[in-house]
């Protein structure tokens, strides 16, 4: 049964590795570089303090915990544990795997650590701001950000699943601590 999934993982993975051009090679390339976002943070902290005023401190402290959470247990919990290697480091699949830049990142890929903390980023602002357009919209940036690692053939899918998956927990578990805090000392008002 592993093996069928881990079969069909890699076949996906081909097959959406497969549909690349010059001018997609670049545009994935920056979406994948987390300096390309610094803008968006900027408005994303400017936004927090505009709904929440003082209390966005609290909520940045939160997310620098998801993003150290989602960085440190995506390597040290899955990619040193299962060693499943990236697919551009994979023997049997690497010459026919679409590498840009010739970037393919560390050995391991089991979970995408991209997709773990853009999710548990997104996952974590939904939750606080509860604001529909900003939901889907902070989701749709960690999914683009998540597919670019597919594109660039550093990640196939399950990695990004299980990524994804680890940021919503993680930030599920944070939004609960969150909740406790304000409670405990009366900041939802």
């Amino acid at each position: 049964m592993i093996e069928t999934l881990i079969n069909w993982d890699i076949q996906f993975f081909l097959w959406l590795n497969s549909f690349h051009s010059p001018f997609w090679d670049t545009v994935m390339y920056y979406i994948s570089e987390k300096e390309t976002w610094y803008p968006l943070y900027l408005l994303i902290i400017i936004y927090l303090f505009i709904q929440q005023r003082w209390k966005a401190f609290i909520s940045l402290v939160f997310i620098a915990a998801c993003v150290t959470m989602t960085d440190q247990g995506s390597v040290q919990l899955f990619k040193e544990v299962f060693q499943r290697l990236r697919p551009c480091h994979n023997p049997d699949i690497n010459d026919m795997v679409h590498i840009v830049r010739d970037k393919c990142g560390g050995l391991y890929g089991f979970v995408s650590s991209h997709a773990a903390n853009t999710f548990g980023v997104a996952f974590f602002l939904a939750f606080i701001l509860k604001k529909r357009w900003f939901s889907i919209s902070i989701l749709i940036w960690a999914t683009l950000v998540s597919y670019s690692r597919i594109y660039l053939g550093v990640h196939y899918p399950l990695d990004i699943l299980g990524g994804a998956m680890l940021g919503a927990v993680v930030a599920s578990i944070l939004y609960l601590l969150h909740q406790v805090l304000y409670q405990k000392f009366g900041l939802n008002r």
